[in-house]
């Protein structure tokens, strides 16, 4: 599980609230706040 806010790395990780996921491309990127129901926390 990842949180907003982490470095987990590139890919794409899914809101365990909603199903939206979201791609980090970049190694720096930060996982936002889901942006369809704002929660926080992904899986892989």
């Amino acid at each position: 599980m990842s949180t907003t806010g982490e470095k987990p790395g590139t890919g794409t990780y899914q809101c365990d609230n909603c199903g939206k996921t979201v791609t980090l491309d970049d190694h720096d990127d930060t996982l936002p706040p889901c942006p369809k129901c704002h929660e926080t926390e992904y899986t892989p």
